[in-house]
């Protein structure tokens, strides 16, 4: 190989965030020291964020098998059949630590790079759905990390015309200065149409189109994904992508059109470390070799040195190979939708990634080092000895109401002010909105319907990984049932701080236990997702947050229930199993109490079967209202029913405090409908009382709907 440049020092390895070990081991696998480019290219691919080197042995242990996959783990984005020939595709990434540094674009290509997963597969994108924590917003810093993230969502999703349907926020001390960022997307393809990413066919050209590739995000996936972070993130700003929806929209329509066309062997987006981590990938995955030249990169910067333009992390680029003699058709659609096609490469036999700058060698790395060869790294597990967490600050005085207190806390409130600024309804699919049901509801081709939501609980989860995570799934699952949805398949986004630190660890470990366990239970297929780690602070680490979100089948959309009480006289019911408890409630924070030492367990099995008659009653048609009893306990479902139809209740309560306000996540539901159709399908159901009046009242005490929306309306004095 031609000498390019000086040969880096260890030290500058340990910079760009490998250890000194893997720096010895990448010499190893070289047999010499590598070059500023090689270099480059293993801190990026051998990274938290793109090796998974902390987490892969324990993501192997989920399930990824079912009856109703398509494509599963590995790929860039999981499928599950909805039948007719269709396939949807869904998966779930972070964008937390770019996110923290510069909040707008953070989150804006947070979107765009989860859509590029979905239409890199072949599938047309349909919806988005976005999961989010940060601080108290008490915070002057929380409310500016919430404003321009929620914009950047609105603006990347609005623009590119793929509706935001659902979605859930958080607020939550320990994501102060580390806020999470998780956006979901969804696709719809023919099942026959999708395709995977492995490169194939010696002499193929390797075809680069999209946007211009530029400084912007260089380093990401090492500077920003794999580290924590400090005072300095102002020094990191140079390392967030910037967006275009508009040019990632003619994105879509080009990479659609090649693949309808059948000009494509193989296709793959540009997300983290760029054109590294996608070419190398698509050689792996095709067990071949590739060849770049980054003389004919286009870019949007003329010095940029070859290393930059190999980990560039610039946005709306796109992959792909095709034959030798479809080449000159696919640069005319390229050409068509103006999207700038230009050969870079080409697929070769040697097995290696081999960097050309014009005729000069500048990199040469045996794939399966880069890609296959990262050491992957056992956890040390040890639960904490002391607490991790202070306790919250306590805001709900003695005295004050504390159903009033809960629907106008930070975690209850409306979400409208944030959903308002989304585009729902664009493409003409959404039969449920943000808060008509407790899952939103999409119609799709051929008549084919789907409930989709996406959940978490990381205070929950910091009281007991194992627990908390079980009823994560179960809480995504019982949303699903509220519109009778019955589960296909999930993905998931674990959100967790240092993996090195013993405790993390025990919770990362535990928590993958919880989600294997529940997803084994239900028999719902993990498909696919993203872990996220380092998500900590001066201040120490953020909550363990494994989001989770499901899609599943409905059979008419019709009768998908909302969750609003609406029609005067109906029986007001709550099924469930097992007991609440104000233990780690949305209650117990309120008063400020510490996180419990545990959870009590959890009967899966008796859980699914209650869902299971749930749905069966919504499909039935014989529930007008349906809504799972979630944080705030049964006074909250009761009155965010009441809002939610612009209707009273009256009913009758035993227990006290502990049933009103007591919490067990995805094991209790509210129901409506008249009283025989009710008993008849629900037989399980307990009857509390009518559908009626201006008021919510429980027992002797009474809360009319005007003070119950003034409470429940408090987020909105964080968008004047």
């Amino acid at each position: 190989m031609s000498d390019v440049a000086t040969v880096p020092t260890v030290e500058q390895a340990v910079a760009l965030g490998l250890t000194r070990d893997e720096y010895a081991l990448v010499c190893d696998k070289l047999g010499r020291e590598p070059n500023e480019v090689e270099l480059a290219m293993f801190s990026l691919l051998w990274s938290e964020h793109c090796a998974y080197k902390h987490s892969k042995k324990l993501l192997r242990t989920l399930p990824t098998e079912g009856e109703r996959l398509v494509m599963g783990p590995g790929e860039n984005a999981g499928a599950v059949d909805v039948g007719g020939g269709w396939a949807v595709a869904f998966k779930v990434e972070s964008h937390n630590h770019p996110s923290a540094v510069e909040p707008f674009q953070g989150a804006a290509t947070g979107v765009g790079g989860i859509l590029r997963d979905i239409f890199a597969i072949g599938a047309r994108p349909i919806a988005v759905l976005d999961s989010l924590r940060f601080g108290e917003p008490t915070s002057e810093r929380s409310r500016y990390l919430l404003d321009r993230a929620v914009a950047g969502i609105g603006h990347y999703g609005n623009s590119v015309g793929v509706p935001t349907i659902g979605g859930e926020v958080y607020f939550e001390a320990p994501y102060e200065q580390n806020c999470l960022i998780n956006a979901m997307a969804l696709g719809l393809g023919r099942t026959s149409d999708l395709v995977r990413s492995a490169a194939a066919g010696v002499g193929n050209p390797v075809i680069l189109f999209g946007a211009s590739t530029g400084r912007d995000g260089i380093g990401g996936a090492s500077v920003l994904a794999s580290a924590e972070l400090d005072d300095a993130d102002d020094a990191k700003r140079p390392s967030v992508q910037v967006g275009d929806p508009f040019a990632e929209s003619k994105l879509i329509e080009c990479s659609l059109e090649l693949l309808a066309a059948g000009l494509l062997v193989s296709l793959q987006d540009l997300g983290a470390a760029g054109l590294t981590s996608s070419a190398s990938e698509m050689a792996s995955a095709g067990e071949v070799g590739i060849d770049i030249d980054v003389a004919r990169v286009p870019l949007r910067e003329g010095d940029m040195e070859p290393f930059e333009i190999m980990v560039s992390e610039s946005q709306e680029r796109m992959l792909c190979v095709c034959t030798v003699d479809n080449a000159a058709a696919v640069l005319a659609v390229c050409e068509k939708w103006e999207v700038g096609g230009t050969v870079i490469g080409q697929v070769t036999d040697t097995r290696r990634m081999r960097i050309f700058n014009g005729d000069q060698l500048v990199g040469d790395i045996p794939v399966t080092a880069l890609v296959d060869d990262c050491p992957l790294y056992d956890l040390a597990p040890q639960p904490p000895s002391t607490p991790l967490y202070a306790a919250p600050v306590a805001t709900l005085a003695a005295g004050d109401d504390p159903l009033l207190g809960l629907i106008g806390s930070p975690n209850l409130s409306s979400r409208r002010p944030l959903f308002e600024q989304y585009d729902c309804i664009v493409g003409s699919r959404t039969v449920r909105r943000p808060q008509e049901a407790d899952a939103a509801v999409l119609v799709l081709e051929g008549g084919a319907s789907i409930g989709v939501s996406i959940d978490g609980n990381g205070r929950r989860v910091a009281a007991d990984p194992y627990t908390g995570t079980v009823e994560a799934v179960l809480e995504c699952a019982a949303n699903l049932a509220c519109v009778g949805a019955q589960p296909l398949g999930l993905t998931n986004c674990l959100n967790f701080g240092n993996p090195e630190k013993p405790h993390i660890a025990w919770q990362l470990t535990e928590s993958v236990r919880g989600l294997g366990d529940a997803c084994r239970a239900l028999g719902v297929p993990v498909v696919g997702g993203n872990v996220s780690l380092y998500n900590e602070g001066g201040e120490g680490p953020i909550y363990p947050t494994p989001v989770v979100g499901m899609v599943g089948e409905l059979l008419d959309p019709r009768r998908a229930a909302g969750l609003g009480f609406a029609r005067d006289g109906d029986a007001v019911a709550v099924a469930r199993v097992g007991e609440p408890s104000l233990d780690c409630s949305e209650l117990a924070k309120l008063r400020g109490e510490p996180l419990p030492d545990g959870l009590a367990a959890v009967d899966v099995a008796a859980v699914a079967a209650l869902h299971d008659a749930v749905r069966g009653a919504v499909r039935s048609g014989a529930l007008v209202s349906c809504h799972d009893v979630a944080e705030g306990g049964l006074a909250v479902a009761l009155a965010e029913s009441c809002l939610a139809g612009g209707v009273g209740a009256t009913v009758e309560v035993s227990g006290g405090e502990v049933e009103l306000y007591g919490e067990a996540p995805g094991r209790a539901f509210v129901v409506s409908g008249a009283r025989e159709d009710l008993e008849r399908a629900l037989p399980s159901a307990t009857v509390i009382g009518t559908v009626g009046g201006e008021a919510l009242k429980i027992g002797a005490t009474s809360w009319s709907l005007a003070d119950l929306r003034h409470a429940h309306r408090a987020l909105e004095s964080l968008f004047p």
